[in-house]
């Protein structure tokens, strides 16, 4: 009587094709739920084929299974090629509600999931039988052959790592960009790569607050005037200062009392930069389902960053106020892309959701052949921030770094994969090598206190971040 119930609860999970794929939510019909949905990463699956995922995709066809080896990413292009369908990554809450639901625990209704289509990747189809995972809710089960054989299709639908990163252009990120920016759009560039693209300048006052942050004789007294002369500024830092996050004793009453009394020179130019250099450029409107948004993600990490530096020793400590900046600069290269590649970013955004167990940039590297940090650095070189802040942004991802902003990137790593478990960021769900951490005299205790904090604020930061995008 129980498989009789569960056949017949995953034989009606099977029937249901009425989803259309054009119809699932945008990120903007969503409201400002800022939670992501943590994945581990099972890119570098070990060498055994068996070890496979699988990917819930559907069209106004209905609902088809993919099967492709763990370590891989699955390239729609191929499958709509083969298919002859446009199928979509289903959203990760609904893959989640999809495969967690108890039939699909037990052998029975395992095997009835198999009688939708089934795509699977042609170097895993000579196995009789395959040990699969779902990446959204950890499922795990065998798969026989014998389940999907008569209705079974083979393509090529995976690429690896490696595969990703010999397709690559080689030269620096200027170069890189170059190529990128020429093969994915009709401009030829002849000039400066900035005046190409008309990505935007810096106002005066911006270009006045780079200056400050680059001088360290500057101080108060330069900065206040410059604030006051700027109405936008001044009301945002005064907005700022008033934040249940700062939590300013008595009331503030002067852009002079913002600065002095609550803000502190640092703070105010930090994030007078990093809001008018993400202001610069659209957030876009098409991103990954259930993933945090730009500001969400862009003032925790700040925080987070910010609060960790303040527990490394004195004697190797970088400055907080520039490791502030940096993680609020750290996603700043993602706006870029969707300014590049407007008719790309939607792509970019569907691979992501299908392939959530991978490092963004290899993602990125597979849709536009560059990544987000490649282009958010080397906007902000151009734009004059310190090189600290731009190599930080540059190599936050690369544990091998070791020039001149190691110890800011390897605190941002750190904040980044710790805000990531907490949904709080964008990404899989890595571990942190003991040794970075020894290298920084950090503890697991000092993150886990950190991310606490964080998250005890988060009411206060969200209240930061709606000054920050309601800010004229």
């Amino acid at each position: 009587m129980v498989l009789a119930s569960i056949a017949l609860s995953i034989l009606e999970l099977v029937k249901d094709q009425t989803a259309r794929a054009d119809s699932i939510p945008t990120d903007s019909d969503n409201g400002d739920s800022p939670l992501s949905i943590a994945v581990k990463p099972i890119y570098n699956a070990g060498s055994d084929a068996k070890e496979t995922r699988v990917v819930l995709l559907n069209d106004h066809e209905g609902k088809a299974l993919v099967i492709l080896p763990a370590n891989m990413l699955l390239n729609l292009v191929s499958i709509w090629k083969h298919s002859g369908r446009h199928l979509q990554p289903v959203r990760g809450q609904d893959a989640m509600k999809f495969f967690g639901q108890p039939a699909l625990q037990v052998n029975a209704g395992q095997k009835k999931l198999f009688q939708l289509p089934v795509y699977i990747d042609q170097s895993i189809a000579d196995y009789d039988k395959l040990e699969v995972i779902e990446p959204y809710t950890g499922l795990a089960f065998v798969a026989q052959k014998q389940w999907f054989q008569d209705h079974v299709s083979l393509c090529a639908l995976g690429l690896t790592v490696n595969g990703i990163n010999q397709q690559q252009p080689d030269g620096n990120d200027e170069q890189v960009i170059t190529r990128a920016v020429e093969r994915f759009t009709t401009l030829r560039i002849q000039q400066r790569l900035e005046d190409t693209l008309g990505l935007p300048s810096l106002p005066p006052s911006m270009k006045r607050l780079v200056e400050l942050r680059s001088d360290p004789a500057a101080g108060i007294d330069d900065l206040v005037p410059l604030v006051r002369g700027d109405a936008s500024l001044a009301a945002q830092v005064m907005s700022w200062a008033a934040s249940p996050y700062y939590a300013a004793p008595g009331d503030v009453h002067s852009v002079e009392d913002a600065v002095i009394r609550v803000l502190g020179f640092d703070l105010v130019v930090n994030l007078a930069l990093g809001v008018a250099m993400g202001k610069a450029l659209s957030v876009p409107e098409d991103t990954p389902r259930d993933g945090v948004p730009y500001w969400q993600q862009s003032v925790y990490t700040a925080a987070a960053a910010e609060l960790l530096c303040k527990k490394i020793p004195a004697e190797i400590r970088p400055k907080p106020g520039l490791v502030y900046l940096a993680g609020l600069l750290q996603n700043f290269g993602y706006l870029i892309l969707a300014h590049l590649f407007p008719p790309h970013f939607s792509l970019l955004s569907r691979y992501i959701e299908a392939n959530p167990h991978m490092p963004l940039e290899f993602v990125e590297k597979q849709v536009l052949n560059v990544t987000r940090e490649q282009v958010g650095s080397w906007l902000l070189e151009n734009w004059g921030l310190p090189d600290v802040v731009v190599e930080a942004v540059r190599h936050h991802n690369d544990l091998a770094y070791e020039g001149l902003a190691s110890h800011e990137a390897k605190l941002l790593h750190i904040v980044s994969r710790g805000l990531r478990a907490l949904e709080m960021a964008d990404g899989p769900v890595e571990s942190v090598p003991k040794t970075i951490l020894a290298e920084l005299k950090l503890t697991q205790t000092d993150i886990d206190n950190v991310l606490e904090q964080v998250t005890e604020s988060r009411a206060e930061l969200d209240s930061l971040v709606h000054t920050i995008m309601h800010a004229h």
